[in-house]
């Protein structure tokens, strides 16, 4: 038999911090809330990811505002959340025991950024045998400086992710082809 987890990356509030930068995709959370609010109704699984880091000057050190899962799409009564220390939501968790466990063997990711937690997330869900699927407008991405100094607008950063993980290591959906498609 199989199953559908959602897979909540790192939606903290220390992505409110100005340090990051240009963002894009404001509706990220909006969408990431639509997309949870189906979810629990459907009674699928809600897994969360939660970066934790332990120097106390980062964001997202417990005792700091930023480790806090933003409001939106808050927890609920019974839903996982898994703390990780790198990019991978499976490594140093028991996040892949998890869903072999309860039998998820397909599972949707959003969460917060597209390069970087979210996209090593997502590559490691598809190598580890996951049916993957990731929301496009469910995530977002900040401007990045490359190597050579030279900018990276945050919409060339969030789509040339997805470009690398389309196909290859997810299949690339919108909130709204998501809720149609996972229907009971």
């Amino acid at each position: 038999m199989r199953s559908i987890g959602l897979i909540i990356v790192d939606v903290q509030e220390a992505f409110e911090d100005n340090k990051w930068g240009r963002r894009n995709n404001f509706e990220a959370e909006i969408n990431m809330n639509r997309i949870l609010t189906h979810w629990r109704q459907q009674g699928h699984p809600v897994i969360y990811i939660q970066h934790l880091s332990d120097d106390p000057n980062s964001l997202f050190y417990p005792k700091n505002k930023g480790f806090k899962i933003k409001e939106i799409v808050a927890p609920g009564p019974g839903e996982v959340i898994f703390t990780k220390k790198v990019n991978s939501g499976f490594i140093g968790t028991n996040l892949e025991e998890y869903l072999h466990e309860n039998n998820i063997t397909d599972v949707v990711i959003t969460g917060l950024t597209t390069p970087h937690c979210v996209s090593t997330t997502t590559r490691m869900s598809s190598n580890l045998g996951f049916n993957t699927y990731l929301i496009s407008d469910a995530t977002a991405a900040y401007g990045l400086t490359d190597h050579n100094g030279y900018y990276h607008y945050p919409e060339q950063i969030h789509g040339i992710t997805l470009a690398t993980l389309h196909d290859e290591f997810a299949t690339i959906l919108t909130t709204e082809e998501l809720i149609i498609k996972i229907k009971h």
